[in-house]
């Protein structure tokens, strides 16, 4: 068994994963805060909506729709001068995160927007004729109405930002695909590049565990 393994730093390894908690952890939560908006400010600024403002929504649509389109790899290379500028360097684990928040946030904003729609409309009519502020509809009755499916939404993007986070660390970020590129790949060492999948693996089936968990119990459907 030792053989098998013989070439794996344990502590290198746990560090590894550690760093690919911290960038996913770090970017899902700017992602559920910046995506959140996004989808709202796209629901409510559609036709017939509160703030039905045709403008704001086609400039709020073409901008999650080319970021959301951008191969994250690409999205990586063309986000290193901006990258550079705000933390004035483009390797390490926090390095990473501007191109994991602005390749995931618009994702999540669809998500949240198609969330939105499937809300009967007859509720928000009757929180609007019974005089509730705008801000109240959204706190009180669309973020709640569609909270199960704002929760599956992340949960999904969630794991797609631990792909992510593994395409980032071919370009250097750190994290398990660092591991797996340079001390697996490029030195021929399988026994490293399958563990850290294993560690991938590991990671993203407990995020979809606590992410259905999290939703089965707030689904009062």
């Amino acid at each position: 068994m030792d053989k098998l393994i013989a070439n794996i730093d344990w502590n290198q390894m746990l560090e590894a994963t550690g760093e690919t908690l911290y960038m996913t952890a770090i970017a899902a939560l700017a992602t559920f805060v910046l995506g959140l908006i996004l989808g709202l400010l796209l629901f409510m600024t559609a036709k017939d909506n509160l703030w039905e403002n045709k403008a704001i929504n086609t400039v709020i649509g073409a901008f999650v729709n080319i970021f959301r389109s951008i191969p994250f790899i690409i999205l990586i290379i063309l986000l290193i001068p901006f990258t550079k500028i705000l933390l004035g360097t483009i390797l390490g684990a926090s390095a990473a995160l501007p191109a994991l928040i602005i390749g995931a946030a618009p994702f999540y904003a669809r998500m949240v927007e198609i969330a939105l729609r499937e809300i009967d409309k007859g509720v928000i009519e009757a929180s609007k004729a019974m005089g509730a502020k705008t801000s109240t509809i959204i706190l009180k009755v669309l973020i709640p109405e569609a909270l199960p499916a704002l929760v599956s939404g992340i949960t999904v993007t969630t794991i797609a930002l631990v792909g992510y986070t593994a395409m980032a660390g071919v370009v250097g970020a750190g994290g398990l695909g660092t591991l797996a590129y340079l001390e697996g790949f490029q030195r021929g060492n399988n026994d490293v590049t399958i563990v850290a999948t294993i560690c991938v693996l590991l990671v993203v089936f407990l995020i979809q565990l606590i992410g259905d968990s999290v939703t089965t119990r707030i689904d009062k459907r």
